[in-house]
This record gives structure tokens, C-alpha cells and sequence, in this order.
């Protein structure tokens, strides 16, 4: 695929597919900006090269409804600030008045359109739809690495009609981030994977199979691992359906060589409450109808030993239900030792990223991926819709 420095942006009508999918409260007000942030290097660079700029994002799941909360008017002047220039803003995305703004727009202007999915065809990735957000620009840039691997109008079916295409600085960079930690990493090569369920995650564990040194499981997906092993669960969440199939992942990792670590202690509670009894137990010692809900100190202790050494580690899911304080102390003590460690370290967006923050470590990171969804794509081995339009453009 072509990178935004391989084509022509001088004077051009650059049509930009960011990810403003941000945090606001009720009020509106933004609580993290970064994803803004992010694609300041690109649009400044298309500044420098008297483009003219046409930003367009999706906030939120409003379903093809306009929907006020998920306006991303606030947008528009969190990045007017960060740029202390003005910044146009269209109540739709799409239209007649639309298109006589962006055809009326200046070199070096910036017009934000209004959140895509207001229209349902942005989600059904309606050729109609995408050709008129097309027209607006002579190039296309993908920018928005949190969003190339849905298979919507503004990713895959714009390339089809933009006479350029073209990746963004940020696309690159997460790229590049992730094929470097997997395809040519310094070894040995850690992957913690955890999160809620196996089955989310069951082809990123095979893939991840023939790559890594060590794999650490963690989260409630351990409990399934557990059972498979022979472990009585009891009121855990476990995925009966996958049990088997998580047994023939500890068998593939010994065939392959692959150190694999479950846990070996848990901090159960009889309720997710943080006003519940909770202890922390062995294996063989879990209480009837107490669920797991984070790893144990021991465990924590035996994963921060098997990562001291590693020179590349790749994360995605927390080691427990990190949102309650009383289940982060595993997440917390995984983070440390990511932290403390060596390694070249890349953070799979989404709640292993908010984990890293709330632990207070992610200025330690390596490389934070700014899309949880996309990054756990790659971990499966694909090649993500986004990019494959930009390489047919």
C-alpha cells in the first residue's frame, strides 16, 4: 500500500478517515483527547503541503439515527484548540451543502463532517454512500488503524472510488509496531493474552502459537484453561463448548515448544460486588459458587518472572476485572513487570490500554495501539480490510 508521502497532496483535496470515537461524559466534554492527539503529526504534514483537509470519524453506535450525544461537534473544537486554527464543521457527512463547502474549501483549511454512522449505510458499507464521500477529495487517507478491520463505507468502500489512496502516518506507525513485536521480534517474544472469553480470542491463541517463546494466560478466559486441565471452577465463568478446545491449545504449545503459564491461585468472590467476600485461594481450594475474578499473588510473582527476561512482549486483555479495585492487583502486578521489563512492549488498545493507565505505567510502554479490535485482528493472523482496499486502490 502507499503511504501518504508516495503520492501527490500538494494543493489537493484530501479527504481523511480519522477514529474520534472518543470518551465524553453527559455533559459533552471530552475525557481523553488522545486519539485526537494522534492524528496531529498527519494533518499538520498535509498543512505543510497546502492541502486542503476533510476530516471524517464515527462516534459512538447511534444506528443510522442522529443523535445528539454523539455529535462530534465537541470535536471540532477540542481540535481547533490543539491547532489554534479554526476549524470548519458540517452537520452532516454527506449532501448537497456538503459538498459545495468541501468544493469551496481553501488550502491549509480544516472541515470536519459529522459522525458517519448517523447514516446506516456507513455500517452496511453502501457503494452509494461511499462514492459520495469520494467525491469530496482527489486523495484518500486511512488514518484510523482502530477502525481498518470493519468492512465499512468509509474504510473499504471509499478506496474503490477515490482516484487516490493512501495510508496515514498513524496506520504506518501501528503497523509497523505490530509486524516488528510478532514477524521480526527480538526474542524471546511474551504474549499475555487475556481478557473475558476464549472464544473471542481462540484464533488469536493459535496464531500467537507460532510465534511466541512463552504464552501467559490470564482474565476470566483462564477459568476454561483451567477446567480443561482438570481444575473445578466452581461458580467461574468458564465456556463449557471450549473446553476441549482449550485443551488442545496446551497440547499444541508443548508440541511446539511454546512455555505456556495459567494460573496457579485466583482471588475469588461470592459476588462481582466490591462489598463481596473475597479470597484468595488455590487451585484445588475454591470455595462453592465463589467465581474467579483476578489472578493470585503467586501467580502474579510466577508471570512477572517469566516476563524479567523477555526482549519483545505483546499484550492484550487484563489478568482480571480490572475495573473494580479490588480484582486489579493482578492486572497492576503484570503491568509492573511489562513496565520493569527490557522489552519492546506493544499494548493492544481498549480495556488493556485503560489498564496500563490506571496502573499507572503506559508512559513505560513501548507502543500503545490506539484500536483494541484491530490489534487483536492482526494477533489472528489476518490482514486487515482496510488495508487490503488501500493496496487494490
Amino acid at each position: 500500500m502507499k503511504s501518504v508521502k508516495d503520492v501527490d497532496v500538494s494543493n489537493k483535496k484530501v479527504l481523511v478517515r480519522v477514529d474520534y470515537n472518543i470518551p465524553m461524559d453527559e455533559n459533552q466534554n471530552i475525557t481523553d483527547d488522545n486519539r485526537i492527539r494522534a492524528t496531529l503529526p498527519l494533518i499538520e504534514y498535509l498543512k505543510n503541503q497546502n492541502a486542503s483537509i476533510i476530516l471524517i470519524s464515527h462516534m459512538g453506535r447511534p444506528k443510522g439515527e442522529k443523535i445528539a450525544k454523539l455529535s462530534l461537534a465537541p470535536v471540532a473544537a477540542r481540535l481547533s484548540e490543539l491547532l489554534n486554527q479554526k476549524i470548519g464543521f458540517m452537520d452532516d457527512c454527506v449532501g448537497k451543502k456538503v459538498e459545495a463547502r468541501a468544493g469551496q474549501l481553501k488550502n491549509c483549511e480544516i472541515l470536519l463532517l459529522e459522525n458517519l454512522r448517523f447514516h446506516k449505510q456507513e455500517k452496511s458499507n453502501d457503494p452509494v454512500f461511499a462514492k459520495k464521500l469520494a467525491d469530496l477529495c482527489d486523495v484518500y487517507i486511512n488514518d484510523a488503524f482502530a477502525v481498518s478491520h470493519r468492512d465499512q463505507a468509509s474504510v473499504t468502500g471509499i478506496p474503490a472510488f477515490a482516484p487516490v489512496a493512501a495510508a496515514g502516518f498513524l496506520l504506518e506507525k501501528e503497523l509497523n509496531s505490530y509486524y516488528d513485536s510478532i514477524e521480526n521480534p527480538k526474542r524471546p517474544l511474551v504474549a499475555i493474552i487475556g481478557g473475558a472469553k476464549v472464544s473471542g480470542k481462540l484464533e488469536a491463541l493459535q496464531n500467537m502459537l507460532k510465534f511466541v517463546d512463552k504464552l501467559i494466560i490470564g482474565g476470566a478466559m483462564a477459568n476454561t484453561f483451567l477446567k480443561s486441565q482438570g481444575v473445578d471452577t466452581k461458580g467461574s465463568l468458564v465456556e463449557n463448548d471450549l473446553v476441549k478446545t482449550a485443551a488442545d491449545i496446551v497440547k499444541q504449545a508443548k508440541k511446539s515448544g511454546v512455555e505456556l503459564f495459567l494460573p496457579i491461585d485466583l482471588v475469588v468472590a461470592e459476588k462481582f460486588d466490591k462489598y463481596a467476600i473475597i479470597k484468595e485461594v488455590e487451585l484445588d481450594d475454591i470455595p462453592d459458587n465463589f467465581l474467579a475474578l483476578d489472578i493470585g499473588s503467586k501467580t502474579s510473582r510466577l508471570y512477572a518472572e517469566a516476563l524479567a527476561d523477555a526482549s519483545t512482549i505483546v499484550w492484550n486483555g487484563p489478568m482480571g476485572v480490572f475495573e473494580m479495585d479490588n480484582f486489579i492487583a493482578g492486572t497492576k502486578k503484570v503491568a509492573q513487570a511489562v513496565a520493569k521489563s527490557r522489552a519492546f512492549s506493544i499494548v493492544g488498545g481498549g480495556d488493556t490500554g485503560l489498564a496500563v493507565k490506571k496502573c499507572n505505567v503506559d508512559n513505560k510502554i513501548s507502543y500503545i495501539s490506539t484500536g483494541g479490535g484491530a490489534f487483536l485482528y492482526l494477533m489472528e493472523g489476518k490482514q486487515l480490510p482496510g488495508v487490503k482496499a488501500l493496496q487494490k486502490n
